[in-house]
């Protein structure tokens, strides 16, 4: 077998996270700031199905519009999102 047929073996199609290493939950909204998943996705993104996290994936643009953005401060970061 050369190396090429080995690396085919190894390689997952896997769908991507989402994750952008700004790892912050909102308090209210109980979701990433950075990539708009829940703690349950988060925690269990490994272990879903492309399905799953294809449905997850095509939720999170209209979880980014509904936060609010942060206007400076505490009170900034806790307002509810809209």
């Amino acid at each position: 077998m050369n190396d090429q047929s080995q690396n085919r073996i190894w390689q997952r199609a896997e769908i991507e996270s989402p994750c952008v290493n700004i790892c912050m939950v909102h308090p209210r909204a109980g979701i990433c700031t950075g990539c708009y998943r829940t703690l349950d996705e988060i925690g269990s993104w490994s272990q879903m199905s492309p399905e799953a996290r294809k449905a997850v994936l095509a939720e999170l643009p209209g979880r980014a519009a509904s936060l609010k953005k942060r206007r400076g401060g505490r009170a900034g970061r806790l307002t509810d999102p809209e």
